[in-house]
């Protein structure tokens, strides 16, 4: 789920082992592209009418896209293992004052495709942050409010920290959740690391089958130790759950986990933002940090990152037994974060 570093840690040293991510130098390669034509298919998701597809980049990417085509721009990022839908909920209400709300398939989920067979499927947070500039650069959009809990947050931040002009405002849930590979070589006490098993069980091939052979009956774990009071039907989770059918799902996540460990490398084309994103870039655009008060998947305590936010910036527990998938638990505090974050 977050990065290395950026889960449930208690030692602000520990968090900053993860705190450091690739992304600044490679903005200049994301010039404007011309609007290639969108197409429209038949959405699996309930409450977003058709998706829409556009060629961003490295892939095909599947989105949802609703409210004023006019309306200033909200980007919502899901994490691992969810997908869209965690937004159904959130979108409504931020159509409902104006905003046009765009929610993409990151890569590995839902209809989201790479173009080519031969493109590596590098699961590297730099290369999903950079898909997120992709994103905004085939459908023009120069500004937009970003959303994202888990690896969508993490894409979020680093885009704040290294586009902040692209990014009007920042909503992160768990905060700042930017690392690197130098930092998660330092080992974490006992109870940290045990947070981390699934990190660990992907590091091995059994993992990686494993997944392959029980992905759902994986993430549906995953949800239950990540939200443990929120108590989601078998018909939420399998809506969802459609989204990890994509066939580059499990190269996705497994090379996420490992890159973590500095067991893959990542491609050289993302290496000038590790670079920018190994020294712990601060974000200064205008951010509201949100937390569950039963987030049961690791992540940073609150007050070890707030340094890390050196613009306008507010922290909110959101209160009630939520958990993990913040947006989709708690869809009101969200879209009240999202508003207010865009007034700060």
């Amino acid at each position: 789920m977050h990065a290395q570093l950026t889960r449930r840690f208690k030692h602000p040293a520990l968090f900053l082992a993860f705190g450091l991510l690739p992304l600044g130098t490679m903005g200049m390669a994301h010039a404007e592209m011309p609007e290639p034509p969108t197409k429209t298919v038949v959405s699996p998701q309930p409450g977003f009418g058709a998706l829409k597809h556009v060629k961003a980049g490295l892939l095909d990417v599947a989105y949802a896209d609703v409210g004023p085509a006019t309306g200033p721009a909200v980007i919502l990022l899901h994490g691992w293992p969810y997908d869209i839908d965690s937004y159904a909920q959130v979108a409504p209400l931020l159509v409902a004052k104006g905003y046009r709300v765009l929610i993409p398939y990151a890569r590995g989920y839902g209809d989201t495709r790479f173009l080519s067979d031969k493109t590596l499927r590098n699961g590297q947070p730099a290369a999903l942050a950079s898909d997120v500039i992709d994103f905004m650069d085939a459908l023009k959009i120069k500004q937009a409010v970003l959303g994202g809990y888990d690896w969508g947050a993490r894409s979020a931040d680093i885009v704040s920290a290294l586009w902040p002009e692209r990014v009007k405002a920042l909503v992160s849930v768990s905060g700042y959740l930017i690392g690197n590979q130098a930092a998660g070589n330092n080992p974490l006490p006992p109870k940290a690391e045990l947070q981390w098993w699934y990190q660990f069980y992907f590091a091995t091939e059994r993992g990686a089958a494993g997944y392959q052979k029980n992905t759902h009956d994986f993430a549906k774990l995953i949800w239950q130790l990540a939200s443990p009071h929120w108590k989601f039907d078998d018909a939420t989770f399998e809506r969802s759950a459609k989204g990890l059918d994509n066939p580059d799902h499990v190269a996705i996540t497994v090379f996420n986990y490992r890159w973590r460990l500095g067991l893959v490398q990542g491609e050289s084309q993302y290496d000038p933002l590790e670079q920018k994103l190994a020294q712990t870039p601060s974000i200064g655009v205008p951010t509201i940090t949100l937390e569950g008060d039963a987030n049961g998947a690791p992540h940073p305590q609150p007050e070890d990152y707030a340094k890390r936010f050196t613009g306008k910036y507010a922290f909110r527990l959101i209160t009630g037994g939520v958990g993990h998938n913040l947006p989709q638990e708690a869809p009101e505090a969200f879209a009240k974060a999202v508003i207010d974050a865009d007034h700060l």
